[in-house]
């Protein structure tokens, strides 16, 4: 009954669609947010190869979310999943000091291209909770975020494992590609 009523309710007020494309390097999160946005538990990811692709609907918007493989081998074929995006979402694993600056050079060079043009960038802090993991104020350091004009972006502490953050990010990427001004919800008392 349920699956009627969300089908009638989608014919009625039909859901805005648009494409967020995922990126981060192996062993950052992607998979495991994409499905606890997706599904709303965790599942047991492996590797990545290719990509995987599912649709999350938040507030009555459908969001194409494609999550591309972070081996280094894999990173090239990013730029056949640029067209149409409205989005990108960089996963950042907070504790991956090491590899930071390799992650960096991946964000500018997916922002030179010509398909990324408007799009607006979500980078998630993943493992936020982890000792050791670097704060968001470290991250737009390291990635140099200030330096980027031409899109607007924002980052995010997250947890795929928690969910904590995730919606939080979703709500930002709604705001900015609706162009509606959504009031975050007040906590419980």
């Amino acid at each position: 009954m349920e699956a009627i009523l969300s089908r009638f309710w989608f014919m009625m007020f039909p859901a805005k669609e648009y494409k967020i494309v995922v990126v981060g390097l192996d062993n950052a999160g992607k998979t495991t947010i994409l499905y606890k946005l997706h599904l709303g538990e965790i599942v047991t990811t492996h590797p990545t190869v290719g990509s995987n692709v599912e649709e999350v609907i938040y507030n009555n918007i459908r969001f194409e979310i494609w999550d591309l493989g972070g081996q280094e081998k894999l990173r090239t074929s990013w730029t056949t999943y640029y067209r149409g995006a409205h989005a990108v979402i960089v996963v950042i694993d907070s504790t991956d000091r090491a590899r930071i600056s390799i992650m960096k050079d991946e964000l500018f060079k997916l922002l030179q291209n010509v398909d990324l043009g408007n799009t607006v960038v979500l980078v998630f802090a993943n493992k936020h909770d982890l000792k050791d993991a670097m704060s968001p104020a470290e991250i737009i350091d390291a990635l140099s975020l200030h330096s980027i004009k031409n899109n607007d972006w924002h980052i995010q502490a997250s947890c795929a494992i928690s969910g904590d953050g995730l919606y939080d990010g979703l709500r930002w990427i709604a705001q900015k590609v609706s162009g509606s001004s959504q009031p975050t919800p007040t906590p419980l008392q």
